[in-house]
């Protein structure tokens, strides 16, 4: 991936807020077929200055592969948006009803265009947390590569199989999580709760693989699609949040782009943000 790092000012990309408990409807059947067809449209940032635009291209350029791809405006975005032989990649604000803290939190969407009468009821083809608006720098980048590449996996695995749509979503995934046993999991110290910052707290509750890498050292397994590697992906508010928010755990394979582990947590004084001694414990059952 091509210098996918720093600073993703992604807010004005689209500035669109949703409430995740009123979900996106799921694609049909058929809406599925027409994705396969699509042109995907990845929906650029307004500023000519943001770095935004050049980051997602490298990535695309880099990891995208199912569907033909090109870059619009929002002004065109508009104008595309209800048709069906079109799909889009965008970035969007989502607050959950039910956390009290009302953090917002970007996810990354692809979805499928419709004629319809609000985004809201676009087809989701997929969407995944990538960090918290209160974060002062969208630290996602050096991942970025490796979520374009899960989402191609899911929407290959609805193609194929759809009523595999929408069961669970993104839990659906806990089924790989044996596969997790013969893999290295690389994790960045920053994405540790404090109870297993160290490799020494963390072998006392798990005896697989793991490293506690450097985001270069994630990036070079993304672009190398290092074998038998898997990577931890951690979105959660900015530390200014008082222990409030939600907090989400991902493991998604470098060499294949699956998503072997999905978690999520309220936090509080019990349970800071971060991947969790519980998230240890549960892979450790099939060491």
């Amino acid at each position: 991936m091509k210098n996918i790092k720093k600073a993703l000012v992604v807010v004005c990309v689209v500035c669109l807020s949703a409430i995740a408990d009123g979900q996106a409807p799921f694609p049909s059947p058929d809406e599925i077929k027409q994705f396969s067809s699509s042109t995907t449209c990845v929906v650029f940032e307004e500023s000519t200055f943001s770095a935004f635009n050049a980051y997602i291209k490298d990535a695309m350029d880099d990891y995208w592969e199912i569907t033909p791809f090109e870059f619009i405006d929002r002004d065109e975005f508009n104008t595309r948006k209800n048709d069906p032989s079109f799909s889009f990649i965008l970035l969007t604000e989502t607050v959950f009803e039910k956390d009290r803290s009302n953090t917002t939190y970007n996810f990354i969407n692809l979805i499928q265009g419709k004629k319809v009468g609000s985004l809201a009821e676009n087809p989701e083809i997929c969407a995944v947390p990538l960090s918290s608006s209160s974060e002062d720098d969208f630290d996602f980048g050096y991942k970025l590569g490796a979520v374009l590449s899960f989402m191609q996996q899911h929407a290959r695995l609805i193609l194929e199989d759809p009523s595999k749509t929408g069961m669970r979503y993104l839990k659906y995934y806990n089924v790989n999580v044996p596969d997790v046993q013969g893999r290295t999991i690389l994790v960045r110290k920053e994405d540790l709760s404090p109870a297993i910052s160290t490799i020494e707290q963390i072998r006392d509750i798990y005896s697989g693989r793991i490293e506690i890498v450097s985001e270069e050292e994630i990036v070079k397994a993304i672009e190398e699609k290092r074998a038998n590697t898997v990577i931890l992906h951690e979105v959660s508010p900015a530390d200014d949040d008082q222990g409030q928010g939600i907090c989400f755990k991902m493991l998604i394979g470098t060499d294949n782009a699956r998503m072997y582990y999905y978690n999520e947590h309220n936090i509080n004084s019990r349970n800071p943000g971060g991947l969790l001694p519980s998230d240890l414990r549960r892979l450790a059952r099939f060491n």
